[in-house]
């Protein structure tokens, strides 16, 4: 049975039985056919809304120098979704290149990605790489390693944010400290260490996911912030679906859902007053400090080891996040704030510095990228494309339309499934197992918020029939099917 102990930060540093393991197993640096190929930092947040950076200036007291110089010195993807906004489901889109429907990860905490798909991490050792996974695995249930990584070090679930339990390696135990910094110092730890082959780090963070908790030395940051406003913070529901404004008016979670069935639902509904000093959003926007730390501290070390510019950088999230737009604060939902995804990514060999892309980029496309990038062979079950031509700058017939899709919850039922289809500027939304109720679509041009629901307007019907026909494309395309996991 394994047991746990509490550990200092500096003795579990520099006393790992396992890092005195891999460095006899490792030691010297001689020449090698793989030292061609790029190493790979993978860096991911948790809920990270795409806009709240200090490069994107909606937060003009937001700094992040860090993660903002890695944008001017790479590729700026200013379109980036995710086929599933929710944790567990996307981090399989980034490890299989497939959507939910496919890889079988279709809720949080449900599963590891189904065996029979594309694995990136396995597809990086067959091209010959060392690969580490440091952070936040939250699939299937459990912190011990999974296969594909040659050294691990995670935690069970969302894990916490101060005096987290870790599993390394299989072994388990009880570190003091903040989050974002132990695991940063994990990955700096297993950076400088020798090896012989190319490497990929998978560096996932826990921040900024709930509960907001800034690391302690930043918990008084921003104190003279003024959350701006959203304008779509004013959205009353009038011509969204009916069990949206449910949901809104009794609860979304599974009691309070359940009671609400058959219980009058308003017309519309009344938005609260907006706090431009909402503690909570505070909170979470102060925790984002520590990763921008974090972001600069390894960036930083590739360049002491002499190995920053032949190491592709990339930076992106899980899903999106409302921080009070459409008056919410959580993900799921087929709206922009949801969807939309920071990705940065950095390699000068490749991509001119300042680089910023408009295409349509997906969570997907990631694992077919680091692919290519590894000199492997993208396997044909991947459903992502690889971006390598967009960082070449090439010229490429690009996707014109994706496919979102959002399976319901048991504890949070009054989120419904979803599927829906986006083009650059419409957006078309179905709530397939509810009866009786309406559809959505937005004219992204002319309503960027999100606010005017199409659906029903004579103006926009052809629109509506032509998004129906791309949707129906889309799923067949995909082999989309609902698996039911939960049902009302």
């Amino acid at each position: 049975m394994k047991s746990f102990i509490t550990v200092l930060p500096a003795l579990i540093l520099g006393n790992s039985l396992f890092a005195k393991d891999y460095q006899a197993s490792n030691s010297g640096n001689g020449p090698n056919k793989e030292q061609s190929k790029p190493n790979m930092v993978f860096i991911l947040t948790d809920d990270q809304a795409w806009n709240v950076l200090g490069k994107d200036g909606r937060y003009t007291f937001m700094k992040t120098p860090n993660i903002d110089r890695l944008a001017a010195e790479g590729v700026d993807f200013k379109n980036a979704f995710v086929t599933t906004s929710l944790c567990s489901p996307s981090r399989a889109c980034l490890m299989t290149g497939c959507y939910a429907h496919t890889h079988g990860v279709y809720i949080n905490s449900y599963a590891d990605p189904n065996p029979n798909v594309p694995f990136l991490p396995k597809e990086l050792q067959k091209a010959g790489y060392e690969t580490a996974f440091i952070g936040k695995w939250h699939m299937k249930s459990g912190a011990g390693p999974r296969e594909g990584f040659n050294y691990w070090l995670s935690f069970d679930g969302q894990g916490q944010y101060l005096n987290p339990p870790l599993n390394e390696n299989d072994r388990e135990f009880t570190q003091e400290g903040y989050i974002t910094d132990i695991l940063t110092d994990y990955a700096l730890r297993w950076l400088k260490m020798p090896r012989k082959k190319p490497f990929c780090l998978f560096l996932w963070h826990k921040a900024v996911h709930a509960p907001f908790t800034p690391a302690p030395r930043d918990s008084t940051a921003l104190a003279d912030a003024l959350i701006p406003e959203y304008a779509n913070w004013y959205d009353n529901m009038k011509d969204k679906p009916r069990w949206m404004r449910r949901g809104w008016y009794y609860g979304v979670h599974n009691e309070v859902w359940n009671e609400s069935k058959g219980k009058p639902v308003p017309d519309k509904i009344d938005p609260h007053p907006w706090d431009p000093k909402n503690p909570r959003w505070l909170n979470y926007l102060r925790a984002m400090l520590a990763v921008d730390k974090s972001t600069g501290e390894i960036r930083n070390c590739l360049e002491q080891l002499n190995i920053l510019d032949k190491t592709v950088l990339i930076y992106g999230s899980d899903n999106g996040f409302f921080l009070g737009s459409h008056q919410r604060s959580d993900k799921r939902l087929m709206y922009e704030e949801s969807l939309r995804i920071p990705l940065i990514i950095r390699y000068p060999e490749m991509i001119k510095p300042g680089t910023k892309n408009n295409e349509m980029v997906l969570n997907i496309d990631v694992a077919p990228t680091m692919i290519e990038l590894a000199g492997g062979k993208i396997p044909g079950e991947m459903q992502g494309t690889s971006l390598v031509p967009l960082l070449k700058n090439k010229k490429t017939g690009w996707r014109k339309s994706f496919l979102y899709e959002y399976f319901q919850e048991s504890y949070a039922p009054g989120f419904v499934t979803v599927v829906g289809v986006r083009n650059k500027r419409y957006k078309y939304i179905e709530s397939p197992n509810v009866m009786n109720d309406i559809n959505e679509l937005y004219d992204l041009e002319k309503d960027p918020g999100e606010m005017d629901n199409l659906i029903n307007s004579p103006g926009h019907q052809s629109i509506k029939g032509e998004m129906i026909k791309e949707l129906q494309k889309l799923k067949a395309k995909t082999g989309y099917f609902d698996p039911g996991v939960y049902k009302d």
